[in-house]
């Protein structure tokens, strides 16, 4: 009767290296069907100020790279600051031809060696941003102010952004038009109660009284939308009667002074001249008696 052969059991020292050789092979399947992980972008956030537009996300990268891609509603993706280490991205060109349009971006992980990334890479998605409704007001400039008498003139400079219209940039006001409404807050240097006017343009022409310094701020604002309708206020500028008129009264002073000099240098020039003149006269008359 023959003895039956079992099958072979493979040691434990055999199967270690086979395990270790499996795990390496599945590995490099891994990496070459890019499944390979990358951490994926989060908080993903418009920061928009004058349609200067950057889209901002989290976290720093260690081992990978980030490529940005942005789209207007049912476009076509195109890809901006392609593999970079950065947490943002300027997307001002992209959205300056039509700040009305609404637009998506995404933000793409890649591994560190990115031009060795055959997979698709994964990514997230950006809340929409539509600039016009959504952009912050700016802090307002004022161009230039001047008070003559009663009547006090602000000038609001009109800010440039990068919105383009037939290649040419546009102003603030060229963008809202109407819209874009300036509030001024200006009160008596003397006193704090505030008094308001306001603008659809970007001058104002106010009534105050004469011979009194005032004091102005400015602040921008869009009615009509529902939320970042207010621009902060500008620097205080104030007028200066006090100063005017101390800085008139020095400008006489001196011209008096100098007048007086010039007369004192005058005079004194002519009374040596007078002397001189008396003292030759007083000379010539006794030489003759010195003479007998």
């Amino acid at each position: 009767m023959e003895t039956p052969t079992w099958p072979r059991v493979p040691s434990p020292e055999a199967a270690v290296p086979r395990m270790l050789l499996l795990s390496w092979v599945l590995l490099q399947v891994a990496r070459t069907s890019g499944t390979t992980e990358v951490v994926v972008a989060y908080n993903l956030t418009w920061k928009s100020t004058n349609f200067k537009t950057i889209l901002e996300w989290e976290p720093k990268p260690i081992n990978h790279v980030y490529t940005v891609q942005i789209s207007p509603r049912l476009g076509n993706w195109k890809s901006k600051c392609f593999y970079t280490t950065d947490t943002e991205c300027d997307l001002t060109d992209e959205i300056g031809n039509d700040v009305n349009q609404t637009y998506q971006a995404r933000v793409l992980s890649y591994p560190a060696d990115a031009t060795d990334y055959s997979g698709e890479p994964p990514f997230t998605n950006s809340p929409e941003f539509t600039p016009y409704v959504e952009t912050k007001l700016g802090r307002p400039k004022i161009q230039s102010f001047k008070q003559i008498g009663t009547k006090l003139n602000v000038t609001i400079q009109d800010t440039c952004t990068l919105v383009r219209r037939n290649g040419t940039f546009l102003s603030l006001r060229n963008v809202f038009g109407k819209n874009l409404i300036y509030t001024l807050y200006y009160w008596k240097a003397s006193s704090t109660g505030k008094k308001t006017a306001k603008t659809n343009t970007n001058e104002f022409l106010i009534d105050v009284d004469e011979g009194e310094s005032y004091c102005f701020s400015v602040q921008a604002a869009i009615p009509s939308r529902k939320a970042n309708q207010k621009s902060p206020e500008s620097p205080i500028d104030c007028t200066s009667h006090e100063k005017g008129t101390f800085r008139g009264v020095l400008l006489v002073i001196v011209i008096v002074v100098l007048v007086v000099l010039i007369l004192t240098i005058i005079l004194s020039v002519t009374l040596y001249k007078c002397r001189k003149v008396r003292a030759r006269q007083s000379g010539k008359e006794s030489s003759p008696l010195n003479a007998a």
